[in-house]
């Protein structure tokens, strides 16, 4: 794979939706890519919990292959990145040339209020105290090359905005 934009951010920032908005964005100017929402491909409970991340990224591997036999060059990819490691990982696993990571932020209350609004399950409290949590987290580990707020703006021009910051397309 040529080049690979991670989406990242708390839970509630918005990744999975601008992750689509941008898969649409480059479709429409007929620019060959596949977008990815990482957690989908690890949904699962498996009898060890260690074996979730492996599957998961497992699961990349082979997609992603599937992908640059058919041309593609560009995958877009959502996924709150935690840690170096972990960003290593997925760029090794999709053999890309080069990664960006793009990072996706609003208010606290903000992505809590998308999460409630998104999780009404069991796990909606503890989804919902993940917020904060994670945010902390990303912050420490300031993985991005550039950040991007996703809040009271039109989702388009967030999409927009990552794949010119990214690169991928002209303003």
């Amino acid at each position: 794979m040529e080049s690979l934009l991670i989406i990242t951010g708390t839970m509630g920032a918005g990744k999975t939706s601008v992750l689509g908005e941008a898969s649409d964005i480059l479709a429409l100017q007929g620019i060959a890519h596949a977008a990815i929402d990482l957690d989908a491909l690890g949904l699962a409970h498996l009898p060890s919990a260690a074996g979730c991340d492996a599957v998961m990224y497992g699961n990349l591997r082979s997609v992603s292959e599937n992908y640059a036999s058919l041309g593609v060059r560009r995958l877009l990819l959502a996924r709150a990145i935690e840690d170096r490691a972990e960003l290593e990982l997925c760029s090794g696993v999709v053999s890309a040339s080069t990664t960006v990571v793009g990072r996706l932020t609003a208010s606290i209350e903000g992505m809590e209020q998308r999460v409630r609004l998104r999780e009404s399950g069991v796990s909606q409290r503890e989804y919902v105290a993940r917020v904060a949590e994670l945010n902390t987290i990303l912050d420490r580990a300031q993985l991005e090359n550039f950040t991007i707020i996703n809040e009271n703006r039109p989702l388009t021009d967030v999409a927009h905005e990552l794949l010119v910051k990214a690169g991928w397309i002209s303003n």
